[in-house]
């Protein structure tokens, strides 16, 4: 065996991270080289087996090695994590994941807080804001004990004041042992409410009113010659105020003074500013009322009566249902025969002043007849089925609380009108704007409002603010540069789409600066137009640029074209991959041939239909669009051809198709309770009979959820091994092949065939279960066969090979197949659905539904659906979608991929721009006409795809 010098191997580890065996999942025994320090693009058909390197083996075996370096105490806690399957790994740098499945949920987690930006905003607004009255609109001041001294003798010079410390402003409450505190510390007054009275033993107020009480510290005369008993007495009537004093003219006339922010005109005052003053997370500065989170869920009359038509007995009011004979429907007929009103009177025709009696309840006692005690009577009052709803609100289990919620609506917190912050804080402003205005504004004007803010800064501003605003202008950059300048800074996280998401940490990542990191991201160009791709592209090399490793999981082209090395992995999907195909520079692998190289060339490619689809001769009509940023938009869609909705991102495609058309549409179908977004009018739907929307997110939650589940198949399957003889024999019913409930599972996982390790501050980790070792089931229930093959070993084959197993089995066989044709061969029937990419999720529902019976009157709705897919992937679905558009359904889909917008029969391209700018439809019309369009973004791409094809 030959040594390698100790200098060689240095310097080879320095430039490769080098991989031997690695095999896990469907990797064939794999050794490869992957060059350090720059950008690696990891191709290949849908199941190749990318993800299974990169993050499987590289960053699996990354976060392990980070995890012994742990001491063993803490890893005592943690539990360990499986070794993946691979020789060994030399070279690895720490690794860090840029995932799309790492969008928190929580809606306190905004692009702000993230990247971090507005944690700055907070710092600067702490120490350079300018505070102003909200009772006034006047500047607070703050004054030093001597500041107060000499105003005191410059305006009351010679009259006769009294020294007040607030105590208590605007409280309820006795007061007994306040006075009585008082009074042994040696004063002998208080004012009460306004009038000066003297403290006597047992004082008290009255504990239901609102009182403001000061303690008189002194009756003075403001002359010099008493300078220094007037300074002592300020300096405790401040003491005792809290930094907070009054002066009382004979008068009457009252003047307030603080050491800190005060208001002089009315004496508000507020606490120092401080970072968490700012933060809609913590109660120093949150609005009470909606706790930080910008609005709060109201139950309103309209859900609860949502067709007055109706009468109470016919189920007029929706959370109670049709007439009962239970105890409320008999408190409600009492109600109303008290009134003169029937229970079979149509809600409309009752008196206003009895719907208000229903609603909010009334404290005249009626008699009712006891269910349990015929012929008796018991008397009671209302409570109002809006008090009844609100009292489950706020304290039942998450069932009862959900049931409460179809009855709610979300609307703008009214206190801090959906700025999340208290009224104080919202009153600090640098050059006339408060943080909640900045943080509603987009990336763009938010850059614009920062730009030269100096000039708009007095002299102590710009040295406080100098550091805080360089690093403010740096963050917003990168989020310029990567293209999401239309987003706002207080848009939740979980509202971003995983594209969206990914390319925020992203920028978050390229902020913190770090150097000798392996960064591994996952198709981070999702939801990104063509022309914000190139600053993708450029974001990515200069995180290569600091010195780091970017290694990249990427279908795109020009992606592909601008890295430094590509992985091509195949030749196909599931078992049929798991080798590298080809690798090297983008130059080397054109030369090097197979089929990404031939797409990449343009020897294959979809091929443009020579005619368009003209559709029914119908259309649907929506009119006045005017959700978030759209701008009174019209959208005709024609019935029976294939429409894509394009633009740039933010531009308003998810505002006008998943927030106001789909909602709409599912009112009309399924009487959804979603409101959509403002429109005027929608017309021509009586010629649809249903909607369908196929979006990312997962089938499941849960390693219990796998696409033979979400198809439905897996109970054809359970049906079939319990008609087989020796399940007959041993009384098996359908339930002991499943792995829900008890009987034939494994009860150490119960069903899961893994177990869920907590790793506290570090991702939950599945690891499988030692008793039945991942296959769910107990010994009994796998002695039942069929065809050799155990109800474990079913949910183990590929689809592929599914379709081959029951190809007799012609109910079970349709809905396999459809997932073949989707491109899933090569996923498990059994596969967790935690482990199924957002694509894969979205083509197991678009299987499920292509496995249904359809009337030619659908209308389907695609996100994105070519995540994820490699350019065969994307060919395989279009004929799926062909084969839905020839029946006579309507699919609109989504897309910023050009392969199928040039398939399309109809485009409708949002934008010009994102955010503010966005909003309008530019064009719309066949791809030959948007192309022709000179100010469409989409039209400029799409034009050279069409002269290439």
């Amino acid at each position: 065996m030959r040594r390698i010098p100790m200098s060689q191997a240095s310097s080879t580890q320095e430039e490769f991270i080098e991989i031997f065996g690695a095999r896990e999942h469907n990797l064939k025994n794999l050794d490869l080289r992957i060059p350090r320090n720059k950008l690696v693009v990891v191709t290949g058909l849908s199941g190749s087996g990318k993800s299974s390197l990169a993050f499987d083996t590289i960053y699996a075996e990354g976060q392990r090695r980070y995890m012994e370096s742990f001491s063993a105490y803490a890893r005592s806690f943690l539990g360990g994590l499986e070794r993946p399957e691979v020789d060994k790994i030399n070279g690895l740098s720490p690794v860090i994941a840029i995932e799309q499945k790492t969008t928190s949920k929580n809606p306190r987690s905004t692009v702000g807080t993230v990247t971090e930006i507005y944690d700055f905003m907070r710092l600067l607004f702490a120490r350079a804001g300018v505070a102003y009255s909200y009772k006034t609109g006047k500047k607070m001041i703050r004054q030093t004990e001597d500041q107060i001294i000499e105003l005191l003798f410059t305006n009351f010079a010679g009259k006769k004041l009294y020294v007040l410390a607030p105590v208590v402003k605007g409280r309820k409450g006795h007061y007994r042992e306040l006075f009585e505190q008082v009074r042994k510390m040696g004063f002998s007054k208080v004012r009460i409410d306004g009038v000066v009275m003297d403290l006597v033993p047992k004082m008290q107020v009255d504990r239901y009113k609102i009182h403001d009480i000061e303690i008189v510290i002194d009756r003075i005369v403001a002359d010099e010659s008493d300078r220094f008993r007037i300074s002592q007495s300020l300096k405790s009537a401040l003491q005792h105020g809290k930094g907070v004093m009054m002066i009382r003219e004979e008068s009457g006339e009252i003047h307030h003074f603080s050491k800190y922010l005060m208001d002089p005109e009315t004496g508000l005052s507020y606490d120092e500013p401080a970072p968490n003053s700012f933060s809609f997370n913590s109660p120093y500065g949150a609005c009470p009322k909606c706790n930080g989170l910008g609005v709060i869920e109201e139950i309103r009359r309209e859900n609860i009566i949502p067709n007055p038509k109706l009468s109470i007995s016919r189920g007029g009011i929706a959370p109670l249902g049709e007439y009962r004979d239970i105890w409320i429907f008999k408190k409600i007929d009492a109600i109303l025969k008290h009134h003169k009103c029937s229970i079979s009177t149509p809600i409309e025709k009752l008196p206003e002043n009895v719907i208000d009696i229903l609603l909010n309840g009334d404290k005249v006692e009626v008699a009712v007849e006891s269910t349990k005690y015929p012929g008796t009577k018991w008397h009671t009052t209302f409570e109002g089925i809006l008090n009844f709803l609100q009292k489950y609100q706020e304290g039942s289990s998450d069932k009862i609380r959900d049931w409460v919620q179809e009855f709610t609506s979300k609307e703008t917190c009214p206190e801090c009108e959906g700025y999340r912050l208290k009224k104080e804080s919202l009153f600090i402003k640098i050059d006339e704007t408060h943080i909640g205005q900045l943080a509603q504004m987009d990336i763009r004007t938010l850059n614009e409002w920062f730009d030269g803010l100096e000039d708009r800064l007095d002299e102590k501003q710009q040295i406080i603010g100098a550091e805080v605003l360089k690093e403010i202008r740096k963050r917003i950059g990168f989020l310029l540069d990567i293209g999401l300048d239309y987003l706002t800074l207080n848009r939740p996280l979980k509202t971003l789409s995983g594209g969206e998401a990914q390319r925020i940490r992203l920028a978050t990542q390229i902020g913190t600066q770090l150097v000798g990191v392996l960064y591994i991201l996952d198709e981070p160009s999702i939801g990104l137009h063509q022309r914000d791709n190139e600053k993708l592209i450029l974001a990515l090399q200069r995180l290569r640029d600091l010195g780091n490793s970017v290694l990249v999981v990427e279908h795109d082209k020009d992606m592909m074209l601008a890295s430094d090395y590509v992985l091509d992995m195949g030749p196909g999907a599931g078992r049929h991959g798991g080798h590298i195909v080809a690798s090297g520079t983008p130059t080397e692998i054109l030369e090097q041939g197979g089929i990404t190289a031939d797409y990449l060339k343009g020897k294959l490619g979809m091929v443009v239909p020579e005619v368009r689809r003209k559709g029914k001769g119908k259309s649907i009509k929506l009119t006045g669009a005017s959700g978030n940023n759209l701008k009174n938009v019209t959208l005709e869609i024609p019935l029976g051809t294939l429409v894509c909705v394009t633009g740039v991102s933010g531009s308003g495609k998810s505002t006008l198709i998943h927030e106001t058309l789909y909602p709409i549409l599912n009112q009309q179908f399924y009487r959804s309770k979603k409101e959509p977004m403002p429109y005027e009018k929608i017309t021509g739907l009586e010629d649809l009979d249903k909607v369908i929307e196929v979006d990312q997110s997962p089938i499941g939650r849960t390693p219990r959820s796998n696409p033979a589940t979400y198809t439905g198949v897996f109970s054809d399957i359970r049906t079939l091994f319990t008609e087989l003889p020796e399940a007959k024999i041993r009384g098996y019913k359908p339930g002991r092949f499943s792995f829900n409930v008890k009987g034939g599972r494994c009860e150490d996982c119960e069903g899961g065939g893994m177990k869920l390790i907590e790793m506290d501050f570090l991702p939950d980790v599945h690891i499988p279960c030692e008793t039945c070792k991942g296959k769910r089931y107990n010994r009994e229930t796998l002695e039942v066969r069929f065809k050799g093959k155990s109800i474990s070993d079913v949910l183990d084959m590929t689809v592929e090979q599914a379709v081959e197993f029951f190809d007799k089995q012609p109910k079970i066989l349709r809905k396999i197949k459809t997932l073949n044709d989707v491109g899933l061969g090569y996923i498990t029937l059994g596969q967790h659905a935690t482990t199924l990419s957002g694509g894969e999720a979205q083509r197991v529902k678009l299987a499920t539904e292509l496995s249904k019976k359809d009337t030619g009157k659908t209308f389907y709705i695609l996100d994105e659906p070519t995540t994820g897919l490699h350019f065969q992937d994307i060919e395989l679905l279009m004929l799926v979608v062909k084969r839905l558009v020839d029946k006579g359904n309507t699919v609109l889909i989504i897309e910023h991929n050009l392969d199928i917008i040039k398939m399309a029969d109809h485009v409708v391209d949002l934008g010009l721009e994102g955010g503010n700018k966005g909003g309008n439809i530019v064009v719309q019309g066949t791809p030959e006409k948007v192309a022709g369009y000179a100010k469409s973004h989409t039209g400029r791409f799409l034009k050279m795809e069409l002269q290439g094809s």
